[in-house]
């Protein structure tokens, strides 16, 4: 048998999509825009010719303005070290050959960064899909372990189709030649 059909791999995007990096854009940008008007309003001169002479009085406008450009500047630094730190990016590994599961996935600066669990394909009772319908619909796939521990291996933020979870839950128990629960 080809050693390539004994391994899976399933990349975990993490933090590092397409959604995360325009919402980090846009409210960077919109943050320093509220920044330099409100220090514009502090000087009573305009520091950028785009922004023209406003005649914003710093206290309160200015003075809110700043406020919100620096909290909204925070919050973008923010969400720029989680993209630059890929936190929940990772892979999940199932490897016929060797008998193991390994779940592998990046956490916040620190000891605990690298998240590396190991499970033998002994200790794997079933697949379990788990959906939940509603303005915030969530489809999760449990990869459930015979201690009755479930493990979450779907990625957070990852929207997929109910016909993408059907076939990746279904092609991942066939391949560990498990049952599959909850469809």
């Amino acid at each position: 048998m080809n050693p390539q059909n004994l391994i899976r791999r399933y990349i975990i995007v993490g933090e590092r999509r397409f959604s995360n990096y325009w919402w980090s854009s846009t409210i960077l940008l919109g943050s320093i825009g509220f920044l330099l008007t409100g220090i514009s309003s502090y000087f009573n001169s305009s520091i950028l010719p785009i922004f023209g002479n406003s005649n914003i009085n710093f206290f309160p406008q200015g003075l809110l303005m700043s406020f919100y450009g620096s909290l909204g500047f925070l919050v973008s630094l923010y969400w720029w070290l989680l993209i630059f730190w890929n936190v929940g990016g990772g892979f999940n590994e199932f490897n016929k050959k060797e008998g193991s599961i390994r779940i592998f996935r990046w956490g916040y600066p620190g000891k605990n960064r690298r998240i590396d669990l190991f499970y033998t394909l002994k200790d794997v009772e079933a697949i379990r899909v788990e959906l939940q319908q509603g303005f915030d619909s969530q489809r999760t796939i449990y990869l459930r372990l015979k201690n009755k521990r479930e493990i979450p291996i779907t990625g957070i933020g990852e929207p997929l189709t109910l016909k993408e979870i059907e076939k990746q839950a279904s092609e991942l128990a066939n391949f560990l030649q498990i049952s599959l629960e909850g469809l």
